[in-house]
């Protein structure tokens, strides 16, 4: 039922055809701590719990005052959310209505900063610096961005004061259950798969975004390890098919989907992975169509020699594309992908002659090795599609200086071809090396990108910056993400969460629909793992441990119509 349907008749029915449901939650966050203040009596206050409703009587109220210079405070909410600000104020004295300047951010650092100033903060997308006037007795709710830390400046001079009950976050998400599930013997891979799911989470919003702060955006590869994702822990949810939906109807051909032609070729690759999950028949017949065109719009970029020729912008991520040889040595791998897609999902719809041509495609591509040029990212697609041997492609690259020439986007794929070489634990150290550095300078979120030089120096976002230090926020990043521009919670760097269930949990689903389950568990360092996996037909829990004498103890519980194979 759509949920328009329930609002009050007196409107009538012709009102509600023209509504659209939102089905996010928003709840009221506290701040957990005030970082900076300045004139303000009493900020301590406004970390009180306290009822989301403006009275006639302040009561143990926080009170800004009006002088030579802005009073402010400065107000950390102790993790990322999505959302805005509720401010109630209890009274304005000295002016009616008085300004004030609200600024978000993802660091303290942002929050200090002015558009355009050092660091480059920037308003595009959503604003996030902005001026606007609050009166007595008024609950005014602001804003809607990706921030942990929220700057309120009384713009007024002297003889003016603000009296605040409250400024509390306004969090909107999804409420959804989280199925999967993941725990071990080492704390610390814990914690990094809880925030990496966190992540993805918080960017599951009408539509699977990128990134909360910006682009808020569908961007279909970036979509890939975001699916991967959302199967794990939440199983089979509906935003994974409206968001293929959404940028293929956005996408008509012979246009590529958002301007990149290996986008496009990701956008396959999930459709296949999406149905080797669910199983839906139905959903991947209403593809067909498209799935066809998009073929025939790819089979005849490819060379007498095998390599791809899909026409710009070609794409991998953002670090490799400093080389085009290692962007050609990404593409061809994933151009090999999307065809064994192809293949896959027109033999299940009876295009036997589209799934003969693909195969010759594959043999074609295949024979064409092209440099990947010291790129883990490039190399590692290039191990997991069978264009390079991955025992010597982790001892020559992949394994060289651990997490050193990680990103987010491609660290699931980096970490997979790692493990397919059989270096589980090497797969591992990079996980905890890598994710662990975000950690440690204050992440409750996973970023947009991340090199491991940036440690250097560095200090915390949830700080001010001190003298000597580096601010990692502001001083890195480049490409499209530059200084404060970077975003500090993006979809794609979720990877860790699919591949721990894949590979330590091993859980690898081998009919479609899950009706059949493959475990091999490798634990590399770990003395046991344990977790749930979401399947159509219910929740697959399995529990391993290590023995005295090497080997693995295995315990599963599977729900009926799903077979499982212990390797």
């Amino acid at each position: 039922m759509n949920q328009c349907n329930r609002i009050p008749q007196l409107l009538g029915r012709e009102f509600s055809d023209r509504c659209t449901p939102d089905n996010r939650k928003t709840v009221y966050v506290t701040p957990k701590r005030v970082v900076l203040s300045s004139q303000a009596e009493n900020p301590q206050a406004l970390l009180e719990t306290r009822a989301d409703q403006i009275s006639l009587g302040a009561s143990h109220p926080c009170i800004l005052s009006g002088g030579e210079h802005p009073a402010f405070l400065v107000l950390d909410y102790g993790v990322e959310l999505q959302g805005g600000a509720a401010l109630l104020v209890w009274a304005a004295k000295g002016k009616e209505r008085q300004r004030i300047r609200l600024r978000f951010g993802e660091s303290v650092a942002e929050v200090m900063s002015d558009i355009g100033g050092p660091g480059g903060a920037t308003n595009d997308h959503a604003t996030r610096d902005m001026v606007l006037e609050v009166g007595m007795m008024s609950l005014s709710q602001i804003g809607n961005t990706g921030f942990r830390f929220l700057r309120m400046d009384l713009l007024e001079g002297a003889g003016c004061q603000l009296v605040l009950k409250s400024i509390k976050a306004a969090f909107t998400y999804r409420d959804i259950p989280y199925r999967g599930s993941f725990h071990c013997s080492d704390p610390l891979l814990d914690r990094i798969w809880n925030t990496a799911a966190y992540t993805l989470h918080l960017n599951m919003q009408n539509y699977i975004w990128d990134g909360i702060k910006r682009d808020r955006l569908v961007w279909i590869g970036d979509m890939h390890p975001e699916v991967m994702g959302v199967r794990t822990l939440f199983g089979a949810d509906e935003l994974v098919p409206k968001s293929l939906d959404f940028i293929r109807d956005e996408t008509p051909l012979p246009g590529f989907m958002n301007g990149f032609s290996s986008y496009s070729m990701w956008w396959v690759v999930i459709q296949r992975d999406w149905y080797q999950h669910t199983g839906d028949y139905a959903y991947l017949d209403s593809q067909r169509a498209y799935l066809k065109g998009l073929y025939q719009l790819l089979a005849p970029c490819i060379g007498p020699d095998g390599q791809d020729t899909t026409p710009p912008v070609r794409f991998v991520d953002w670090p490799s594309s400093d080389s085009k040889e290692a962007t050609d040595a990404g593409v061809q791998a994933l151009r090999i992908w999307a065809t064994r897609s192809f293949r896959e999902m027109f033999e299940i719809l009876g295009e036997k002659e589209l799934a003969q041509q693909c195969g010759k495609d594959l043999e074609l591509l295949s024979s064409f090795h092209p440099d990947p040029q010291q790129y883990k990212q490039a190399a590692a697609l290039m191990v997991l599609n069978g264009l390079s041997e991955p025992e010597e492609t982790n001892a020559s690259l992949l394994s060289k200086g651990g997490a050193a020439g990680m990103s987010t986007f491609m660290s699931y794929y980096i970490l997979k071809a790692r493990a397919l070489a059989g270096d589980i634990k090497g797969s591992l150290d990079a996980a905890r090396e890598y994710y662990g550095a975000m950690l440690s300078l204050g992440a409750t979120t996973f970023w947009e990108d991340f090199d491991m030089e940036w440690l250097k120096q560095a200090a915390p976002i949830d700080e001010l910056v001190p003298e000597g230090k580096v601010d990692v926020h502001g001083a890195y990043g480049k490409y499209c993400y530059k200084g404060y521009r970077h975003s500090l919670c993006h979809g794609w760097s979720c990877g860790v969460v699919p591949f721990l269930a894949e590979w330590v949990l091993g859980i690898r689903v081998t009919e479609p629909g899950c009706r059949t389950v493959h475990i091999a568990p490798q634990l590399g360092d770990l003395s046991f793992a344990e977790g749930t996996f979401p399947t159509p037909m219910g929740d697959l829990w399995v529990r391993h441990d290590l023995q005295p004498d090497g080997t693995v103890k295995t315990q599963f519980s599977a729900p009926q119509g799903v077979a499982v194979v212990v390797e």
